[in-house]
C-alpha cells in the first residue's frame, strides 16, 4: 500500500512515516514545513519507498497530485498548539477547516480512503469522564479564541463523515489525546517538551494555574502503531470514530515533579496564572480522559508505553538536539 501522510514532517506525521515503512508500506509525506521540519524525516527519506512534497494542503491541485498512485491518505496536517490557536484563530480555522476540505475532496475524486486525525478538544466543556465517541459536545463562546480549534476539528469530522454517508468515501476519524514523545517541540505550548526543556536548561518549570488540572499522555509509538493498524483495516472501519490515547491521568504539578526527578534537575517550580501565560481568549479544561473501549474492540488498541518511558524519550531527544 502507498500512503500519503499530510503533515508528514511534523511530530506525529514523521513517526507515522517510520511506522508505515516498518509495516512494509510506501509513504509520501506532504508538509508546508511551517511547524514540521525535514530533519524529522531524515531516517524515513533514506529508506526506499519514501518521498516528500513541500506544499500547503489548501492547494487542492497540489494535494491531488500528491495523491496520485496512493491507496490511502492519513490527514494529520493542522494548526496545533494552544499558543498558536489562541494567538491566530483565523489561521486555525482556515487551515484546519478549508485544508481538510481540500484533502477530503481530492480523495473523493478516486474514492481514496481517508484517516482524518481529530482531537480530544472536540469534547469541549464535556464533564463526562471518561469521554466516549458518542458523547454530546459543548463549546465555549466564539469570543474565546481557544474554541476555534475545537470547532474547526469538529467541522472536519462532520464534513468527512457526511461524505462517507452520502458519497461512500471510506473515512475513519481518530480523536487523539495528548500524544507525546521525541521530536515534539515545546514552542507551541506542548506541556511535556516545554517543562523538559526548562528542566534541562536550569530554568524554573512554569506550571500554569495551581497544577491540579490533569491530562492523559500517550506515547507517539503507541499512537502511530494504532494509526498504522487502522490504515491496514481502513475499509472495514469506514465510518467509525475512535478515541486514541492513554486513559491514565496525572496532574500537571506531579508531571513537573516527575520531570525534575528524571532529568536530575535542580530547577524550581513556578506557578503562573493563566492570565499571564496566555493572551485574552484562553479557557482551561481541568480534565480530559479518553474512553478507549471502542478502539480496544476495533483494533485491539492497548497503550503499552508508561509515562516514565515517554519522558525518557523526550529527554533523550532534547538532549540529542542540544548537542547538534
Amino acid at each position: 500500500m502507498r500512503v500519503l501522510v499530510t503533515g508528514g514532517a511534523g511530530f506525529i506525521g514523521s513517526h507515522l512515516c517510520d511506522a508505515l515503512l516498518d509495516a512494509g508500506h510506501e509513504v509520501r509525506a506532504l508538509d508546508d514545513l511551517s511547524t514540521g521540519t525535514l530533519a524529522n524525516l531524515t531516517a524515513a527519506l533514506a529508506r526506499p519507498g519514501c518521498d516528500f512534497i513541500e506544499g500547503d494542503i489548501r492547494n487542492t491541485s497540489l494535494v491531488e497530485r500528491a495523491l496520485e498512485h496512493c491507496d490511502a491518505v492519513v490527514h494529520l496536517a493542522a494548526r496545533i498548539g494552544l499558543r498558536i490557536i489562541v494567538e491566530s484563530p483565523f489561521d486555525t480555522l482556515d487551515v484546519n477547516a478549508r485544508g481538510t476540505e481540500s484533502v477530503v475532496q481530492a480523495a473523493l475524486k478516486n474514492n481514496t480512503p481517508v484517516l482524518v486525525a481529530s482531537t480530544s478538544e472536540v469534547y469541549g466543556y464535556s464533564t463526562k469522564i471518561p469521554s466516549n465517541e458518542d458523547d454530546p459536545i459543548c463549546f465555549g463562546s466564539p469570543t474565546i479564541g481557544r474554541w476555534s480549534y475545537a470547532c474547526a476539528k469538529a467541522y472536519d469530522e462532520f464534513y468527512a463523515l457526511a461524505l462517507h454517508r452520502e458519497r461512500g468515501l471510506p473515512v475513519v476519524v481518530v480523536r487523539l489525546f495528548n500524544t507525546v514523545g521525541a521530536r515534539q517541540s515545546g514552542r507551541y505550548g506542548m506541556v511535556i517538551p516545554r517543562l523538559t526543556e526548562q528542566a534541562l536548561t536550569g530554568k524554573a518549570l512554569t506550571v500554569y494555574g495551581d497544577g491540579t488540572q490533569t491530562r492523559c499522555f500517550c506515547s507517539v509509538r503507541d499512537v502511530t502503531a494504532a494509526l498504522s493498524t487502522i490504515v491496514s483495516r481502513i475499509h472495514a472501519l469506514a465510518g467509525e470514530v475512535l478515541n486514541i490515547g492513554n486513559p491514565v491521568e496525572m496532574t500537571i504539578l506531579n508531571l513537573a515533579k516527575e520531570i525534575l526527578e528524571r532529568t536530575a534537575s535542580t530547577s524550581t517550580i513556578e506557578f503562573v496564572p493563566f492570565s499571564q501565560a496566555y493572551p485574552v481568549g484562553f479557557e482551561e479544561i481541568m480534565r480530559r480522559v479518553p474512553d478507549i473501549s471502542k478502539a480496544r474492540q476495533a483494533i485491539s488498541f492497548d497503550p503499552k508505553v508508561p509515562l516514565e518511558s515517554i519522558l525518557d524519550d523526550v529527554i533523550a531527544g532534547l538532549r540529542s538536539t542540544a548537542k547538534r
